[in-house]
């Protein structure tokens, strides 16, 4: 009896987090355009990095002369927000803790990735930059317009502009 009642006190108390967290990972959040709460927000940040600096490396060794050009840029823009973001949650001014590994989906892109060579590699890297991005400038624009945490809303609304800088590098990519 005892336990019925602690693992229901459990399932409740969780309950608000993991709804959050669920409107965004389901894209409840994105579709009515409301932002994501912190954690949420750097669980997305930070694994949005770790794809494009672990993609873009495979882009180094596999792409044409334009996709290194573009993969090495991403790597070094998005080893910077890594740094900057870590800092934000190290230093204490961010109340959140960093994922360590990025998302299932992100697993499979990648995965899906490793596999492929040549004209097969780039054109798929493309698409996964053009949509991680598009994803990320929305993620980044919503979190900076009504975001909690006042130092992470500012570092997001700042970031913002370098992520629509890669969005339109990436649609510039040959298709």
């Amino acid at each position: 009896m005892k336990l019925a009642i602690v693992t229901i006190a459990v399932t409740l108390a969780a309950a608000p987090a993991y709804s959050q967290s669920t409107a965004e990972k389901t894209g409840v959040n994105s579709l009515v355009g409301a932002a994501p709460n912190t954690q949420d927000f750097v669980n997305e940040a930070a694994s949005s990095d770790m794809f494009e600096i672990e993609s873009s490396k495979l882009a180094l060794q596999r792409g044409n002369d334009q996709t290194k050009k573009f993969a090495q840029q991403m790597i070094d823009d998005h080893q910077k927000t890594t740094n900057e973001l870590k800092d934000l949650v190290n230093s204490g001014k961010v109340k959140a803790t960093l994922p360590t590994e990025m998302s299932s989906s992100q697993k499979k892109m990648l995965a899906r990735l490793q596999k492929m060579q040549g004209n097969d590699f780039v054109k798929r890297y493309d698409a996964d930059q053009r949509s991680a991005h598009a994803n990320a400038v929305d993620l980044f624009k919503r979190y900076g317009n009504g975001g909690e945490d006042a130092s992470l809303k500012t570092w997001a609304a700042n970031t913002r502009p370098k992520l629509e800088q890669h969005l339109q590098m990436a649609k510039e990519l040959p298709k």
